[in-house]
């Protein structure tokens, strides 16, 4: 297998383990970066939720790197194959960087489906089962820039057996080397990167073991799995994410999968994360709510403090939003979050301020919180559209925010300002 040409080059780590800095030479020709920390663009197929390529490009700043799934891609895998050209080309993407995981972050799917030889993936269709031979062949049909190996990840759940865990870090392992091997193999996956999947549930040992294991083998970057939001308390995700990343080389991007909460975020970046999945905001849309937690303009984060950071601590504490701002527990992602406000409710009826006050972005330059209640309350395709145009745009503020505070040494001070929200 050639050499790895994505190239990870840190500017700072702070505290030994906040990392900031570039992902270089991305993509078949190299001509792509992306900043970390950071963020992947969440799509379904290759479109992001409610979004027209033409007005997502409204946006700027956007990830160069696109995430796709195989559990929407797999039951494609016959017409991709008769289409011969890859999924960018079927999918019309351009000027981006596809990356092909297992699952879809923003879906759960059903656990217990696991074999030694195969995982399963959950379509429109239902299940699909994929052993290496498929999976491979799946990737070969979409042509991705780099893609997650195959892994047994149903090992998140609390009080799953050590045995059980063991197996799946072995399954993973096993996976990964029989994937290498036909990776190594294939002309049609010249120049495409491979990330290894760490696996170890809740189980400190499995942990260390999987990355320490997965770190030997000759892959572009990591993929950090069962580690979501709802799997386990934010404390212990840290102890482990620490241990883990001690074990892998310092010049390969960890992308954590299944977080998206800002809290979480700060915490795991704090850890030692590079990169995330960006499915948060389409969570936060589909909920008909809209996110407005304050990122501070505060001059303390010195340097180009985005527009639509402004701290909303204030204004949320005068209208009453803090006794409504959703439920902070975070075990079920299909419940509102304190990072969110809810706009189908009747408070917004005749509140003609912005969603978030001094934000750039399409929907809170042109209208108004009232407006997108009636949309919502009326089921107008229009509210999500507007919802995802913000939703995007402020989690994306949120990330250059978070870069600005490492470059600054003002982590501190924008951890206050989001973590004010979970508790005013």
């Amino acid at each position: 297998m050639a050499g790895c040409r994505m190239k990870l080059e840190l500017s700072r780590v702070v505290q030994g383990k906040g990392r900031l800095g570039v992902l270089k030479d991305l993509g078949k020709t190299g001509q792509h970066s992306l900043e970390v920390p950071g963020c992947l663009l969440h799509t379904h197929l290759g479109t992001v939720p409610h979004l027209t390529r033409d007005t997502l490009q409204t946006l700027s700043n956007l990830p160069a790197v696109t995430q796709v799934t195989l559990s929407n891609i797999a039951e494609h895998q016959e017409v991709l194959e008769e289409f011969k050209d890859g999924f960018r080309r079927f999918a019309g993407l351009h000027n981006t960087v596809l990356y092909c995981s297992l699952h879809d972050p923003a879906t759960p799917c059903p656990t217990g489906y696991t074999t030694n030889k195969t995982v399963s993936v959950w379509g429109s269709g239902g299940r699909i089962e994929l052993t290496v031979a498929k999976f491979m062949a799946l990737q070969k049909t979409v042509q991705p820039d780099w893609y997650q190996s195959m892994a047994d990840g149903e090992t998140w759940q609390s009080g799953t057996s050590r045995k059980r865990v063991r197996k799946s870090v072995d399954r993973t392992l096993a996976h990964l080397d029989e994937c290498l091997l036909a990776h190594q193999n294939s002309q049609e996956l010249e120049g495409v990167e491979v990330f290894g999947v760490v696996e170890g549930g809740d189980i400190l040992e499995e942990r260390v073991r999987s990355g320490r294991e997965t770190a030997k083998r000759p892959v572009a970057g990591f993929c950090l799995d069962g580690l979501q939001t709802g799997s386990m308390h934010q404390a212990l995700r840290t102890q482990l994410i620490a241990a883990v990343t001690k074990e892998l080389p310092e010049d390969k991007p960890r992308l954590l999968q299944g977080v998206g909460r800002p809290d979480e975020v700060l915490a795991c970046v704090e850890a030692g994360v590079d990169l995330f999945e960006g499915f948060f905001p389409s969570q936060v849309t589909e909920r008909g709510c809209a996110l407005c937690f304050g990122i501070s303009s505060d001059p303390e984060l010195a340097g180009r403090a985005p527009p639509a950071v402004l701290e909303l601590a204030e204004e949320k504490e005068a209208s009453g939003e803090t006794q409504h701002n959703g439920d902070s527990n975070p075990a079920d992602q299909s419940r509102m979050t304190s990072f969110e406000i809810d706009l189908k409710d009747k408070r917004y009826k005749d509140d003609f301020r912005p969603l978030v006050e001094g934000c750039g972005c399409y929907c809170c330059v042109n209208h108004q919180r009232a407006y997108l209640h009636h949309l919502l309350v009326t089921n107008e395709l229009l509210a999500r559209v507007l919802l995802m145009i913000h939703n995007t745009a402020h989690y994306q503020a949120f990330f250059r925010a978070l870069r600005e505070a490492l470059a600054n040494d003002k982590l501190d001070v924008l951890k206050r300002r989001v973590l004010k929200e979970m508790t005013d």
